[in-house]
C-alpha cells in the first residue's frame, strides 16, 4: 500500500509514518518546508513533499498514485488552511482511495452529540483567541469536515478527545457520537490516535463514518467492555 501523509512532520503525523513503516507500507509524506527537519528520522524510508498543506500544487503531486490519505487538519490562521488542504486532497486523490481526516470532537456529523460543559467552554475560548489573534480558525475546520461530509469519496473523519504522550495502550474504542458512556473518560494517547488513523485505512465499515475515540484503557472504556 502507498500512503500519503498530509501533515506529516507534527506530533501526530510522525506517530502515523511509523505505524504505516510498521506495515511496510511506501509513505509519502507532505509539511511545510521549515518543518522537513523534524523528519530526519525517517528520510531514508520516506519520500518527503515540502510545501504548505493547502498547496493545490504540492497536494495533487502528493497523492497520485497513493492507495490512501492521511489528512492532519489543523485549524491554523485565518486563509482557509483546513478548508484548503481538504479540498485539495479530495479534488486529487485516487477516487478510490481511502480518505482519513483527523479533527476534534468538536465537529459533529449528525448534530446528535453530546458535548460536556468543559468541552463547550474550551471551544468558546478558541474561537475568541481566534479572533483576537488569527491563529487558528475553528470555523474554517468546520467547514473543511462539511466538504468532507458532502463528498461521494471513500472518506473518514477520525473526531480524537483529549490527548495524552505516554507507551502505546492498543487501538482506541470509538463511537458514533461523543457522549456516549464509553468515551466519558475524554483522553487517548496520541500514538493510539495515529493507530486508530492508520488501521482505519483497511477498516471498510468506518468509510462515510466520523468516529468519535478514546483510549481503549480508560476507566470508562473498561466499565464498558465489562458490562458487555
Amino acid at each position: 500500500m502507498k500512503v500519503c501523509i498530509v501533515g506529516a512532520s507534527g506530533k501526530l503525523g510522525q506517530y502515523m509514518v511509523q505505524h504505516a513503516l510498521d506495515r511496510s507500507y511506501e509513505v509519502v509524506g507532505v509539511c511545510r518546508e521549515r518543518s522537513v527537519s523534524k523528519l530526519d528520522a525517517f528520510k531514508e524510508h520516506i519520500t518527503i513533499m515540502p510545501g504548505a498543506t493547502n498547496d493545490r500544487a504540492v497536494i495533487k503531486q502528493a497523492v497520485a498514485g497513493c492507495d490512501g490519505v492521511l489528512t492532519v487538519l489543523v485549524p491554523w490562521g485565518v486563509h482557509q488552511y483546513s478548508s484548503g488542504t481538504a479540498q485539495a486532497v479530495l479534488d486529487y486523490a485516487n477516487p478510490n482511495a481511502r480518505l482519513i481526516f483527523s479533527c476534534g470532537w468538536h465537529i459533529t456529523y449528525d448534530g446528535q452529540d453530546v458535548y460536556p460543559p468543559s468541552l463547550k467552554r474550551e471551544e468558546t475560548i478558541a474561537r475568541w483567541v481566534s479572533r483576537l489573534t488569527h491563529i487558528i480558525d475553528i470555523d474554517d475546520q468546520v467547514e473543511a469536515c462539511r466538504r468532507i461530509f458532502a463528498s461521494n469519496t471513500r472518506w473518514t473523519i477520525v473526531r480524537g478527545s483529549d490527548l495524552e504522550e505516554g507507551e502505546g495502550q492498543g487501538l482506541p474504542v470509538w463511537s458514533r457520537h461523543v457522549g456516549d458512556p464509553i468515551l466519558a473518560s475524554n483522553i487517548t494517547r496520541r500514538v493510539d490516535y495515529a493507530l486508530f488513523m492508520v488501521e482505519a485505512l483497511k477498516n471498510d465499515a468506518l468509510i462515510q463514518e466520523a468516529p468519535a475515540i478514546a483510549g481503549c484503557r480508560t476507566p470508562a472504556a473498561l466499565a464498558h467492555a465489562v458490562a458487555n
